[in-house]
């Protein structure tokens, strides 16, 4: 039995905060400043300064995914790093989009060339990552995000598998702290694939 990677797609696979703010400032006249991993207080009106709130926010985010994916560019090294990997191990990319968007974003991955199984995720990804650990039999596992709350929420349900935090947007990196539930940070597909084929080695 292979081991297997779960890893997740936005910062991590593609950029998506980048063009998500160039969107909201073309068609939407809205300012987008991500300062951390949350996205609350993160998007003005350039009409009066004043902040968006709950659901006004996550409409504009149902209103770039699927519709504006095209935009997402891929993250340095992922696809290369990715195809190395997938020589010794099996790969899941565990993305948290609405069920619909799951062929959107099939379609999207195989077009940066990256081609395995996507599941799409609302809410903690502990019960799921438990739920592929348990249907593939894994010897190892390992889990790559760029959120702690999912870390934590892994650690939870499956505190077996290994926990690599990545954050690859290099304007964000700086502000996002390392998630206290993960084993390692690290943000350079490079510097992390030798990260987790040593925890494959330990399996």
């Amino acid at each position: 039995m292979k081991p297997l990677l779960i890893t997740d797609c936005d910062e991590v696979l593609l950029h998506m905060v980048r063009h998500f703010g160039e969107w909201l400032g073309e068609t939407q006249d809205i300012d987008f400043a991500l300062n951390g991993s949350a996205f609350e207080g993160s998007m003005r009106r350039r009409g009066d300064g004043s902040t968006l709130e709950g659901e006004e926010m996550w409409a504009l985010l149902d209103g770039f995914f699927p519709a504006e994916m095209e935009r997402q560019t891929l993250v340095p090294h992922a696809r290369e790093v990715l195809g190395s990997i997938a020589e010794v191990a099996d790969i899941v990319v565990l993305t948290n989009l609405q069920d619909h968007c799951r062929d959107h974003r099939i379609t999207q991955l195989a077009n940066h060339g990256i081609v395995h199984r996507v599941e799409c995720n609302q809410g903690g990804k502990g019960a799921p990552v438990a739920k592929l650990v348990a249907e593939h039999g894994a010897p190892v596992t390992v889990f790559v995000d760029d959120l702690a709350v999912h870390h934590e929420s892994v650690a939870k349900h499956a505190p077996d598998v290994f926990r690599l935090h990545m954050v690859a947007e290099p304007s964000l990196a700086p502000k996002v702290p390392p998630a206290p539930h993960a084993h390692a940070r690290i943000d350079d597909w490079r510097d992390a694939e030798a990260w987790i084929l040593e925890r494959f080695a330990q399996g």
